[in-house]
This record gives structure tokens, sequence and C-alpha cells, in this order.
């Protein structure tokens, strides 16, 4: 690995990027890290090793990619953009040239991230905020998933993530079906360059294993069901149901009460295991109204 800055403050980003003939993006969410702590901290929560394969996406100026390359991992990285993915092309010039680094130039979202590396593998990423949500279901949605990901992303979805029941969203429960989640640290707008105008969290998910989950058919059923209810969140979820499924409401009453939930509770109160009875005591739903057999995700 060729060298980098010698410092970790805003000035040597802002430094590093007029020098490379870079600039930030604010169309690619692009907010760079410049905070020694906030690195090390992730450092901490991800804890790679010699020989762990991680995935990182969105790897900016490569901060974190050389204090992953300097622990002896494997990286696999996919930068979007081509200016940066040209700058680490040179920074990184040995680990790319001994195979230590993998650097993928493209869309994350056009990638099937699971199969850019050999399981087991982990993910740690400074991401992009406005692909958050798509990547988390790519990562989790089909195997082979991450052993563990620890995440930046902005606070405000990172509590959406990872909330208890009363805040639920779709995003908590797909995330929680697959995945324990929590939040491991917040961090301030000012651990970046540029500062974004909302603060940060990393979190850090870890999937459950792959006996724990329904059959793909069955999964789809949960998603529809969830997606369906959440149209309506603040509604008392009978009323939901009715409305928006191809199910008539003496079928989601009856549903509601055997698994044994109050049919005027509101679809964010649910915790993932009472969508789960839920999805058994109604069994299959049919034709969508709307004319979409599958819920979008």
């Amino acid at each position: 690995m060729s060298g980098g800055p010698t410092r970790i403050d805003p000035a040597e980003v802002r430094a590093t990027l007029k020098a490379a003939g870079l600039r930030a993006r604010h169309g690619l969410s692009q907010n760079f890290l410049a905070d020694a702590d906030v690195l090390d901290a992730i450092l901490a929560e991800a804890d790679p090793g010699p020989g762990g394969r991680v995935l990182e996406i969105g790897p900016g100026l490569g901060l974190l990619t050389g204090a992953l390359l300097g622990a002896g991992a494997a990286v696999t990285a996919v930068e979007l953009d081509r200016g940066l993915a040209g700058f680490l092309r040179e920074r990184f010039e040995g680990a790319l040239g001994d195979g230590q680094l993998t650097l993928i130039e493209g869309d994350a979202l056009d990638q099937d991230l699971g199969s850019l590396l050999t399981p087991p593998y982990d993910v740690v990423a400074n991401l992009p905020y406005h692909i958050t949500s798509p990547i988390l279901h790519a990562l989790l949605g089909t195997p082979p998933r991450p052993r563990r990901a620890v995440l930046m992303v902005q606070r405000e979805v990172g509590e959406r993530i990872t909330a208890a029941p009363g805040k639920m969203s779709y995003l908590s429960v797909f995330v929680q079906y697959h995945a324990r989640a929590r939040v491991a640290f917040l961090v301030p707008p000012t651990a970046f360059e540029p500062a974004p105008a909302v603060d940060s969290a990393v979190i850090v998910v870890e999937p459950f294993d792959a006996d724990d989950r329904l059959d793909p058919e069955t999964e789809d059923g949960l998603w529809r069901l969830v997606q369906a209810a959440f149209r309506e969140r603040r509604k008392m979820i009978h009323n939901v149901l009715s409305r928006q499924l191809p199910v008539d409401a003496s079928r989601v009453a009856e549903a509601l009460t055997a698994a044994e939930i109050d049919p005027d509770r509101r679809p964010q109160t649910l915790a993932v295991g009472e969508w789960l009875r839920l999805r058994e005591t109604l069994g299959p739903i049919g034709e969508d109204r709307r004319g979409r057999g599958k819920g979008e995700h």
C-alpha cells in the first residue's frame, strides 16, 4: 500500500481532494470521514483480522480502506465515482498488485454483492445515505449474507432500523427479521468533510442463521402483509389490512384473534414475532387488489 494522508482532519481531506483534482459530490452523498477517533471506533466494532474478507461500499478517499488493509483484511471495495476510483488505484497500487485489495468501479446497486467475495465475509462501510435501504435489502434479502455489517448511516435511519415496537417501520421489520441490529454509537457532522446537515450513526447488523428463515414463497407473503399494513402505519391494523389486502374483514379479524393481536393496534406497534404469527394465521393472501402479486421491498 502506498502512503496516504498523515493527518485525519477536514483540512487534510480538503487538501487531498484539491491535490487530486476532486471534489465532494452532493448528488452522490459524498461526505468523507475526517475523524481518527470515529475511525478507531468503527474498526473496534468491525474487528478485522488477517485473512478476513471485507466488502466496503463507497470507499471514497480510502481512509477506512487503508485501516482495513493495515489490519490484514482482504478488501473488496466498490466505488461509483470514476475520479475517486482512479485516486484509490494510485494510492493502493501495492495492495491491488498483491491481491489484498480488489477495486470494483461501478454502482453498488448494480452488483450482486454476495457474489463479489467468498463467504464468510463482513461488510464495513460509510454508506452514501441515499442508498442505505436498497443496500440493506441487497445484503440481507438473498444469500450469501454477511457475517456482520458495520455501517455508517444517517442517525434517523439507524434509529428507524433498530427501533423497538411502537416506532417500527417496514425497514425495521425487514432488517430485524433477518438480523440482530443495534446502534453502536452516534457521529456528529463535524466528523466529516464536508459536514452533512444531519447526525450520523454507526449500526451493527448481524444476520441470523439461514435455518431461522421462512421459505421464499412464505417470506414473500410476509412482506406483502407487512408492506400493506405500513401503507397506513398510524391506522388500526384491522382496518388497514381489510382495505389494503384482497382479504375480507371477517378473515382479518379471525387471523388477528388467532395471533393474539388486538385489532385496534397500529402497525408500528407490532414486533417481528407478531408479524410472523399473523402471516401464519392469515394464510395465503391471493392476488393484490392493486394489481401486484408481490410486496415492494
